[in-house]
């Protein structure tokens, strides 16, 4: 086969995979909340299902740019390197104004559900928030994590989430930027 053969149908598979991705990644229905294939769950079905709802609506509360839905998806107890609920519901009200529209995506690679008198979950994720500036179009990111684990308590019949695991490091390397994101 002819390098210029190969170098077509390179540059068509390119094309035709960045068509998608562009597709997929602005699509409205596009799952933003997502359990990896090969994730490991140690929960059932059901639990599962109210774990990524928990998410979803949360996705849908920061799509509608709803504060009050998107607190609801916390714990009234929530603490996460010293921020309590109060403090992230300051940070989401400044990005909310700050910032016309901002997209999530989650991906879980582990969900482990203890079930019990006050039953809690620790769900493993990757993911990123982040906004496009009216202005330029640019795509600016807010937050990334990587195989941050999410706990969540089950209280008033819902999942929320309680914080996230991970100890702050005592002189940050690049600032100081906690994940105390959903």
């Amino acid at each position: 086969m002819s390098s210029r053969r190969v170098l077509g149908i390179f540059g068509i598979a390119m094309g035709s995979t960045l068509w998608l991705l562009a597709v997929f990644l602005t699509s409205p229905g596009f799952a933003k909340t997502k359990i990896s294939p090969d994730a490991e769950i140690h929960a059932d079905n059901k639990k599962v299902q109210e774990i990524m709802a928990t998410f979803k609506k949360a996705e849908d509360a920061l799509e509608a740019r709803n504060l009050e839905a998107l607190m609801a998806t916390y714990s009234k107890d929530y603490a996460y390197h010293g921020l309590t609920k109060d403090d992230v519901r300051k940070i989401w009200k400044d990005l909310l104004a700050q910032n016309h529209r901002i997209v999530s995506e989650h991906r879980f690679s582990r969900i482990a559900v203890v079930d019990g008198k006050d039953p809690r979950a620790e769900v493993t994720c990757t993911g990123s928030f982040w906004t496009t500036l009216d202005e330029t179009g640019k795509r600016v990111n807010i937050d990334s994590w990587f195989e941050e684990v999410h706990y969540l308590v089950y209280e008033d019949g819902a999942w929320r989430i309680r914080g996230h695991a991970g100890e702050g490091l005592k002189e940050p390397l690049f600032g100081n930027t906690p994940h105390p994101l959903f």
